[in-house]
């Protein structure tokens, strides 16, 4: 410690091994030497703390007390506003008893308490939560990126309310909610945001809400008068709950995502049931894919291209009404070969289960159904289990419960391109090169 005589909103000088300190009312003190760095100081009580220009060290003191013995004089000074110094460590608090040389002075410093600020590595900075929906699925992503799930608490009240505790420090961090809005819906819904302004409450630097499965997608256009587009309704609950970004796997329409007004990464589940087929050797020149009707013709002409680019079918059919549908005519040859229906979604299976039977119809040797979201309304699972169908191709996205599963049925996990899209997000990386559906 160093005590120094001075008047306040006076100079007063004190010598340090050949430097000169200078310091006038509530102004750090300020030390110089010919030919050694600058330094700063600054005054707590009767203790004096020199460091260099150039640290990065906060300090604040609560009062500036002084005394000048020349003078005589006693006075308090009212704290100042923490400073802010750059790069470089503290040296140490030389004694005034001990008149340290420049050199001392520069060479005695206390690394274990001034050490340079070393910024956190980016995991540390990256937090995963998993909503009630598909705890599985979140599971499979944070196993492959190596991450554990962060704690948070969810509960329900006797009345319905969902009540949403985050059990960590998420300052500063980049939080990303896994939480599919699966059926029940509105629940999981509701549940995704609570979650969302929990964290944005807690100060996270940005919020991801991770949707697999985003519902209300197919209310995307008005078919008739006096109808809602539930599904920009709820892009706009998402947004306005505090989201910064969203990441989704195969929406139902593309201008789905222009309903966000914040960015959305757009995946595909295509890639992960394309290298299950491979995986299964089949003879590509058997296979045809097959279009469930004209609006999937993109999705199936995709799919096509990336099995060594298979001929496409396309199923025509006109629907009378919601979840009814009736199948028309088939566009394309299926005599004799395997043909492998692509879809975004099973509902009530009904559209399916028709152009199965058509397929059939038309000499199809074997029916594959694939889609990425298996909702499984009911009869789903009889019309999938009538043995139309060898096997039926589905992700993860929505959890499946025991009574869902069937022979046909195989499901596959998106927890690896999942994981793979966040770490990019991340670390600010493009996702387009991950999965191209279109």
């Amino acid at each position: 410690m160093v005590s120094v005589s001075m008047k306040v909103n006076t100079k007063a000088s004190v010598a340090l091994g050949g430097q000169s300190l200078q310091q006038t009312g509530n102004s750090p003190a300020r030390v110089s030497a010919p030919g050694q760095p600058k330094l700063r100081g600054d005054w707590a009580g009767d203790t004096l703390s020199l460091r260099p220009r150039s640290t990065y060290v906060r300090t604040r003191t609560s009062k500036l007390e002084t005394s000048c013995s020349a003078g005589g004089l006693n006075s308090d000074a009212n704290s100042y506003s923490s400073r802010f110094f750059r790069n470089g460590a503290d040296p140490s608090r030389p004694q005034a008893s001990v008149a340290p040389t420049a050199p001392t002075v520069a060479a005695d410093i206390h690394s274990d308490l001034y050490s340079p600020y070393t910024p956190p590595p980016n995991k540390s900075r990256l937090r995963l939560f998993s909503g009630t929906a598909n705890p599985k699925l979140s599971q499979d992503v944070a196993c492959y990126m190596g991450l554990d799930l962060s704690a948070v608490k969810v509960k329900r009240f006797a009345d319905g309310e969902i009540y949403v505790q985050i059990q960590e420090s998420i300052r500063g961090c980049d939080v990303f909610l896994i939480q599919p809005t699966c059926p029940p819906a509105n629940d999981h819904l509701m549940e995704l945001l609570v979650m969302i302004d929990a964290c944005r409450r807690a100060s996270a630097r940005s919020i991801t809400a991770v949707m697999p499965y985003f519902g209300y997608a197919r209310a995307d256009r008005k078919t008739s008068g006096r109808e809602s587009i539930a599904a920009k309704l709820v892009a706009n609950m998402i947004t306005e709950a505090g989201a910064d970004r969203v990441l989704s796997v195969d929406l139902h329409s593309g201008q789905c995502v222009g309903y966000f007004d914040i960015p959305v990464d757009h995946v595909y589940g295509q890639c992960v049931v394309l290298d299950y087929l491979a995986s299964k050797r089949m003879n590509q020149d058997e296979a045809v894919v097959v279009s469930p009707d004209v609006g999937g013709v993109a999705r199936a002409r995709s799919f096509a291209k990336k099995l060594n680019d298979a001929p496409l079918a396309i199923i025509d059919k006109r629907r009378t009404g919601h979840n009814v549908a009736e199948v028309m005519n088939l566009i394309g040859d299926v005599e004799g070969k395997v043909a492998i229906m692509v879809d975004d979604m099973i509902d009530t299976a009904g559209t399916l289960l028709g152009g199965a039977k058509l397929l059939h119809e038309m000499g199809a040797k074997e029916v594959i159904a694939c889609c990425t979201h298996g909702v499984f309304s009911p009869p789903a699972i009889e019309r999938l289990s009538s043995g139309l169908f060898q096997e039926v191709i589905i992700t993860n996205t929505i959890p499946m419960r025991p009574d869902q599963m069937f022979p046909e049925l195989t499901v596959l996990s998106v927890g690896n391109l999942l994981g793979e899209t966040i770490w990019r997000v991340h670390n600010d990386t493009s996702v387009q090169g991950i999965s191209v559906g279109r």
